[in-house]
């Protein structure tokens, strides 16, 4: 999955939405013509990321998942927007906690499959004690007490430690190696010790105030303070663990939970306990550049909890990660479930 942790780039807004007192979940069915810029989205690129996944819905207890599937397969692109209104229907859930809109990202490191001068900091696969063990070390202790070494656990070495912390909080990415090749890894594994994050810290010790904080502010602060820098990233006892995926081509997403590749600003990290991976989501997002789009719930996380919680992934690279790490606002998000499914949501006697 991408990113277990990722989400906690945003880790103030993540408190305030982990802070949300949860009420009993309702469900209310709304009409196409109530979804604001429904009329105006691009239906066939929705489809088209639909498709990438909804082959996984295998379960026999959801045949309709299935069928439906195997229907948009035969629908021509230009019919997207037909084929959603004709066959399902806009299921906005709420558990009472505000809605919350953050972005996530794919970071791109440089790095070598070999140690050099330049390339110091190892991207490290998991340790079988660290399977067997829960909690394992902390993050101090796995980079400073040389249990790592000479055990040919390194998958990589790149050139930055704080892009390589980030890489951590992201849980997968993309390294640029000297030929011009690329090496993608994914999520193997932590160490078991929950994230603290150095965002929060930073904050706490009067270094910057609540709203000042992204992911590009601690990365140029960490680098400015090497030393207070480094005892920083060792506040956050968690450690993640990677794992070569060699079965993504470059130019395609990262893995997400269904271990099939996610889309630039087509897919989006939900909690499954309240929407259905692989099912349509309208999202309505305000704040800085509104969004209306049509998205498939393909990913999680671990701080992504509640109905109305997403996190919009933006891409590969520093570009991507810019925009991922300023979104933090409110809206609105509505999962498209098939006719009989939505209904049978409903309280008896609601219609």
């Amino acid at each position: 999955m991408i990113a277990t942790l990722r989400a906690a780039l945003m880790a103030v807004a993540v408190m305030a939405a982990a802070d949300a007192a949860r009420a009993e979940t309702t469900y209310r069915i709304l009409s196409f013509d109530q979804l604001d810029g429904w009329d105006k989205d691009d239906h066939r690129s929705a489809l088209s990321v639909f498709l990438n996944t909804c082959t996984d819905f295998n379960d026999p207890d959801e045949p309709d998942w299935s069928s439906l599937c195997a229907l948009a397969h035969t629908e021509r692109p230009e019919n997207a927007r037909a084929f959603f209104e004709l066959f399902f229907r806009p299921v906005l859930v709420e558990d009472g906690a505000d809605p919350l809109f953050t972005g996530y990202f794919e970071p791109e490191l440089t790095g070598s499959r070999y140690p050099t001068s330049r390339y110091r900091f190892p991207i490290y696969k998991m340790p079988p004690e660290a399977r067997d063990q829960n909690p394992w070390l902390t993050r101090r202790e796995i980079l400073t007490s040389g249990v790592m070494d000479n055990r040919g656990l390194e998958i990589a070495w790149v050139d930055d430690p704080v892009e390589l912390f980030f890489l951590q909080i992201q849980g997968s990415g993309r390294v640029r190696l000297p030929n011009g090749d690329y090496l993608r890894v994914g999520y193997g594994g932590a160490n078991g010790h929950p994230y603290r994050s150095i965002g929060v810290e930073l904050v706490r010790r009067g270094v910057y105030a609540p709203h000042q904080v992204s992911a590009q502010v601690i990365q140029n602060w960490v680098r400015r303070n090497p030393v207070e820098g480094q005892d920083l990233l060792f506040h956050n006892p968690s450690y993640v663990f990677f794992r070569e995926v060699s079965e993504v081509p470059a130019d395609r997403g990262p893995l997400g939970a269904m271990n099939r590749s996610v889309t630039a600003l087509r897919s989006i990290a939900v909690d499954p306990a309240f929407h259905p991976l692989g099912a349509p989501v309208w999202i309505e997002k305000d704040g800085e550049g509104p969004m209306r789009r049509l998205m498939i719930a393909q990913d999680t996380g671990s701080a992504i909890k509640g109905a109305q919680r997403a996190d919009i992934f933006f891409g590969t690279g520093d570009v991507a990660g810019q925009a991922a790490g300023r979104l933090r606002d409110p809206g609105r998000m509505l999962t498209l479930l098939p006719i009989q499914r939505a209904y049978a949501l409903l309280p008896e006697g609601a219609s």
